[in-house]
């Protein structure tokens, strides 16, 4: 939906408090989050995840932000510290962390819900009167002043972002949406066997993406009446949305593209996803425009010099095809197909990477082949090492394989210790 009145949908993000949740670890990508939140993984040569529900909201016009923290935090929030303190409170814009800090209970966060009710103050105290709830885990590019708009004009009391996903896909995976011919809610499942279809399309459901828009004073009453209910998990798609849907105006928001083609949005929740996302991104015309100066993704990003390509003798030459470089790389008599390196990533001569996703400050020395494979932050591979060419010695050596054969190197693996570069 594009609404044709800019300044009617800039004073309703002005109006807005967007609240970020990314708390969680991202369990099913095993080894890639044991020291970092799932939102704060790289992605896309040179950002994190949490990059893109941020950019959403600065290109949005919503500038009043707090991010909800939780699980391995660190990484996280000195990325938000670095790249995101620049705003000007003094003008009414500002990103937050909100830790856990039992503000409002004994406990940590115990759910969704939970979490934005041990901020309770914080929200009252915004004065906004839109609270858009955000999932920090999702790569997407999406205009919320949409999303805000279609809650208003029909008067919804909560709207849920959604988007159509193959019924095989969501089985399992997401909280499903039945709706009525005005897109109203009349049932919410969470991870259903057996997802509900959209009318006139049995192959496909309407999927939760996990965001939400509330009338905030209506949200305030919500997070205090469930907090007070016994044996309630404290979450919105178990229990905030289900108990709602009969009484109160809920309406889904597709997300698509204006053409009504389905839009770009990508849950890299497990290692194959992570990889798949990251591979799909080098391909010459990606689903998801990295390129796009009017939709930027903003980030952080150390000051380094341009990836550098050396040697160019017939039995060593340094080069990348069908690849992404990015800054501080230097490819020195090595061969990189279809890939994607990370910054400050040095891959000596004779190696050859193929089909990869190399994270920040890797160290690939030479005669190292690497297929098919993820190698995490500051990993330092050794002189005549293969990766990804026989998976019962990937194995032995203590490397994660997946179903698909995707190879996960981590430091621990290698038996290396000690922060990157």
């Amino acid at each position: 939906m594009e609404h044709p009145n800019s300044r009617y949908v800039s004073r309703l993000t002005k109006d807005t408090l967007a609240l970020i949740l990314a708390g969680g670890r991202g369990s099913r990508l095993y080894e890639l989050t044991d020291w970092r939140a799932k939102p704060a993984l790289y992605f896309g040569g040179k950002f994190r995840i949490i990059d893109f529900p941020l950019s959403n909201c600065v290109n949005s016009g919503i500038r009043k932000v707090g991010v909800l923290t939780q699980y391995k935090a660190h990484s996280l929030i000195r990325h938000l510290q670095v790249g995101w303190s620049h705003f000007k409170r003094e003008l009414g814009e500002y990103i937050e962390v909100l830790p856990a800090s039992q503000r409002n209970s004994p406990n940590w966060y115990q759910g969704t819900a939970d979490a934005l009710y041990q901020n309770l103050d914080i929200i009252r105290a915004s004065n906004a009167k839109y609270v858009m709830v955000l999932s920090g885990d999702h790569i997407y590019q999406m205009d919320y002043g949409n999303m805000l708009a279609y809650h208003v004009q029909n008067k919804a009391k909560l709207t849920v972002s959604c988007i159509e996903v193959p019924i095989d896909e969501a089985a399992g995976a997401f909280g499903v949406m039945t709706v009525d011919h005005k897109d109203r809610i009349l049932r919410f499942d969470e991870k259903p066997a057996e997802p509900t279809p959209v009318p006139n399309n049995p192959a496909m459901c309407l999927a939760s993406m996990g965001n939400y828009v509330f009338d905030s004073e209506f949200l305030l009453d919500l997070l205090e009446k469930d907090a007070n209910t016994e044996g309630s998990d404290h979450d919105f798609g178990k229990d905030i949305i289900p108990s709602i849907i009969d009484e109160q105006e809920v309406f889904a928001f597709r997300f698509k593209e204006p053409d009504g083609e389905r839009a770009y949005w990508r849950d890299v929740g497990t290692l194959d996803a992570f990889w798949e996302a990251n591979m799909e991104l080098i391909s010459p015309t990606p689903s998801l425009n990295l390129y796009d100066h009017h939709w930027p993704i903003w980030t952080y990003q150390t000051q380094l010099p341009p990836a550098k390509f050396v040697f160019d003798d017939d039995s060593r030459r340094g080069f990348a095809v069908d690849s992404m470089v990015s800054g501080g790389c230097i490819i020195s008599g090595g061969k990189v197909r279809k890939s994607l390196l990370f910054s400050d990533v040095h891959v000596h001569s004779y190696t050859q990477i193929d089909e990869s996703v190399i994270l920040p400050e890797v160290e690939i020395h030479r005669h190292v082949k690497i297929r098919r494979a993820i190698i995490d932050r500051a990993c330092v591979i050794p002189e005549g090492m293969e990766i990804g060419y026989n998976h019962d010695e990937d194995r032995a050596r203590g490397f994660r394989v997946t179903k698909k054969g995707i190879v996960l190197v981590t430091r621990e693996m290698l038996g290396q210790r000690g922060g990157a570069r």
